[in-house]
């Protein structure tokens, strides 16, 4: 059985006293022991969430990260700082980076990579545009998009990586993929794991739905059998995301 992951994706919001105030609000309403739960904050915030999170089983994650580990990278920040800080999580390829900061597949495999070779957690997203699904390439695109940035891993590997199916339609708009749209494209990224790593690994790993995700609909996403929770944005900035993280209560 796959514990639900359900993470929370701040996005470019709350300074750091916001993200401690916010943080001590939500250390026991947002923890659970049916799902491990994650916020992925920002840089700068990252210190003050682990300080007010410390103990609390709530885990916290990086929004991005490089793909070596020093160098005259101005701006950027390396897999290894955020390991000694305590980062167990890093959000990896999401559409708002290779939209507006011109990351490649390339570049996404680089730091899936990297983040399992120092010990933090990917949460690998994939999702298509309204156009790729109206004109019914959605499955394509996102196999194609999964089989890129897990080239080159082994399956004991693999399974360690969180995929994050978000339809980049749904990011923000406040427009949500229905139950069977999301549960369709999250079962075709389980059938091509299962087509690269075998069936095994296709039932270890997990994935999340990520798309205008909140308190009043996550429990309808959830119960699908191919989704294991959500990344959810700006639910996740709101006292809210602690209905999101009990969906079954």
């Amino acid at each position: 059985m796959r514990k639900k992951i359900i993470a929370g994706n701040w996005k470019m919001n709350k300074t750091p006293k916001e993200a401690a105030e916010f943080c001590r609000l939500m250390k026991e309403k947002a923890a659970s022991d049916e799902a491990d739960v994650v916020f992925c904050v920002p840089f700068v915030d990252l210190y003050p969430a682990l300080e007010e999170l410390q103990g609390s089983g709530i885990a916290v994650g990086a929004e991005n990260m490089h793909y070596e580990d020093s160098g005259a990278y101005t701006g950027e920040i390396s897999p290894l700082m955020l390991k000694e800080m305590g980062v167990s999580y890093v959000v990896l390829g999401h559409s708002e980076r290779r939209q507006f900061f011109g990351e490649t597949d390339d570049m996404v495999n680089k730091k899936v990579k990297k983040a399992l070779e120092v010990g933090i957690i990917p949460i690998l997203c994939c999702g298509e545009t309204l156009e790729q699904r109206e004109a019914g390439i959605t499955i394509e695109w996102v196999r194609m998009q999964i089989k890129y940035g897990l080239l080159g891993l082994e399956a004991e590997q693999a399974i360690r990586v969180v995929i994050a199916y978000e339809p980049i339609w749904a990011i923000g708009t406040g427009k949500t993929a229905t139950s069977q749209q999301a549960q369709e494209v999250c079962k075709a990224i389980r059938e091509v794991i299962g087509e690269v790593y075998g069936k095994a690994a296709a039932e270890k790993i997990r994935i999340q739905y990520g798309g205008s995700v909140n308190g009043k609909n996550a429990a309808e996403l959830f119960v699908m059998p191919d989704i294991d929770g959500g990344l959810v944005g700006g639910a996740s900035l709101k006292e809210e995301f602690q209905q999101i993280v009990h969906y079954q209560k």
